[in-house]
């Protein structure tokens, strides 16, 4: 392997761990909040800013990954294993669409409509759904929430087995200041 590793660059790698903080950090208060977090009436406020702000640092990270290529995959990257790797990282874009804009109808659609405001800086308006779609979108963002846990688990396995096991560097690209393993 030559010690040369092709990196993302500071701005997607900027998006990639924002948005990957972000969205564990929600999936936590997300996946806990009727148990662990009952009755922590901050939880959900957050929970709602938190997904508005993965939405909109997704659509930036779009706009940004449409005028920006990615690095190569290694040469040594088996076709099933590139195909897998282009799979879930579209399934990643599509989650962290369609988690916040499930979120905003269920919140808009309710019968029962709380509060939805960012940060408590200011009012964000409800989507023009009704009780019918609220709902629909509720059941669609529980289920939606396990699969991004799910997927979250098996992108950090892939990124260890190719740091620690193949170690190609595929990791290195992504982690600034980590060399790949030898």
């Amino acid at each position: 392997m030559s010690a040369q590793v092709e990196r993302y660059n500071r701005v997607a790698i900027w998006f990639h761990w924002s948005i990957a903080l972000l969205v564990l950090a929600n999936l936590a208060l997300g996946l806990l909040h009727e148990s662990l977090f009952e009755g922590l009436r901050w939880v959900m406020p957050i929970h709602k800013s938190i997904g508005l702000t993965v939405l909109a640092l997704t659509l930036g990270r779009i706009a940004w990954r449409l005028t920006h290529r990615a690095p190569a995959h290694p040469s040594t990257m088996p076709a099933w294993e590139r195909t897998a790797a282009g799979t879930t990282h579209f399934l990643f874009y599509v989650l962290m669409l369609a988690l916040p804009l499930s979120g905003w109808a269920m919140v808009s659609g309710s019968a029962k409509r709380r509060p939805l405001d960012f940060f408590g800086l200011f009012d964000v308006p409800y989507l023009p759904v009704g009780p019918s779609v609220g709902s629909a979108a509720g059941n669609a963002h529980g289920l939606l929430g396990w699969v991004m846990l799910a997927l979250v688990l098996l992108h950090v396995g892939a990124a260890l087995r190719h740091h620690f096991l193949l170690r190609d560097g595929v990791l290195a690209g992504m982690v600034p200041g980590l060399a790949p393993r030898r």
